[in-house]
């Protein structure tokens, strides 16, 4: 009797011990993104999920919360809450980042890139490795370099063909650097975080704001709330996929491998749909009823002008040997 009920109190602890080690073994990540779940910021980071499940056989799964819902809304405070390890993953983009790093403003100086190979000549080369260097620092260990892309402008008022257009017009932005690059064009700059500015020029809060097509203005729908659209690659922006390095020093070199692997996988899909994307763009927002002005090279010529004080004070902010880095390595795709 005495020997039963032992042999199936054992039983029972035993049974409990292998469930908890079982559940130990698997684990939920939680990612969080600065857009809608319309966004190839969101397919990025679901393709991601869906390769971490399938490479770990469900030990490692990730949740993604899109429109930055574990920052309580705040795109700017996703980077630093992974870097204090306070959240898993984030999704971000490198012009949302630069409250906390402002070298990261580097790839959106405006006018530095002409073109996808210059982008990925220090995306995907050193320049980017020395931006990941500096985010560990900061806690942040960069798994891949994703797409947000070549920013545009758009707005209710009249068609930009000019800076002497923006004169006047409340424009939302989304970081400190266009903020100076707007008051160079002559326009009121409204930081605002992207989950209230499609509310805001529903309203007339703003009269304009600027993103790329692919991955922004399309998916996010702007077109119904904008009528000019001016396609002026004004500025480049690249997101990331970022892990807190607490987290990241947690698992062996064989995980942290894979890890990587799942996420620049899912960073290659996500520039390729975007770029797709912006690609078909132009031609499928006129069909949606804007107004599409696509700028001479004269008139950019001008634009580049009027934002080369903007660029000269980050650039300073940036530091000149990163900045160098960057122009050498654009350079060399000539």
């Amino acid at each position: 009797m005495t020997f039963t009920r032992m042999t199936g109190t054992a039983l029972a602890a035993g049974l409990a011990t292998a469930l908890s080690l079982g559940a130990a073994t698997a684990e939920t990540l939680r990612l969080s993104h600065n857009t809608g779940d319309t966004t190839t910021w969101h397919q990025g980071a679901e393709r991601f999920a869906e390769l971490l499940d399938e490479r770990t056989d469900g030990e490692l799964t990730v949740r993604v919360f899109p429109n930055a819902q574990l920052s309580g809304g705040d795109q700017m405070r996703q980077a630093e809450m992974v870097g204090r390890g306070a959240l898993d993953l984030v999704v971000t983009s490198a012009i949302n980042v630069t409250p906390l790093v402002p070298e990261m403003a580097v790839f959106s100086l405006p006018y530095l890139y002409s073109n996808y190979e210059q982008v990925d000549a220090t995306t995907q080369g050193e320049p980017g490795q020395m931006l990941s260097d500096i985010l560990a620092e900061r806690g942040i260990v960069v798994l891949a370099w994703g797409e947000n892309g070549f920013r545009e402008v758009t707005n209710n008022t009249r068609p930009i063909r000019s800076p002497e257009d923006l004169e006047g017009l409340n424009m939302r932005v989304a970081g400190p650097m266009y903020i100076d690059v707007m008051n160079a064009l002559g326009a009121n700059p409204q930081q605002m975080q992207w989950g209230e500015t499609m509310s805001a020029l529903q309203q007339g809060v703003v009269d304009g704001q600027e993103n790329p097509i692919g991955a922004v203005i399309i998916p996010q729908q702007v077109y119904e709330v904008q009528k000019y659209l001016t396609t002026w690659h004004y500025s480049y922006d690249p997101i990331f996929i970022g892990i807190s390095q607490a987290k990241w020093d947690g698992y062996d070199a064989e995980t942290q491998e894979l890890i990587r692997d799942a996420a620049q996988e899912a960073m290659a899909y996500q520039r390729e749909i975007t770029r797709e994307g912006t690609a078909e763009g132009v031609e499928y927002l006129r069909e949606q009823g804007m107004e599409v002005y696509e700028p001479t090279d004269e008139e950019l010529a001008a634009f580049r002008e009027a934002t080369q004080p903007a660029f000269d004070e980050w650039a300073e902010r940036v530091g000149p040997e990163i900045v160098n880095a960057f122009q050498d390595a654009i350079a060399a795709t000539n």
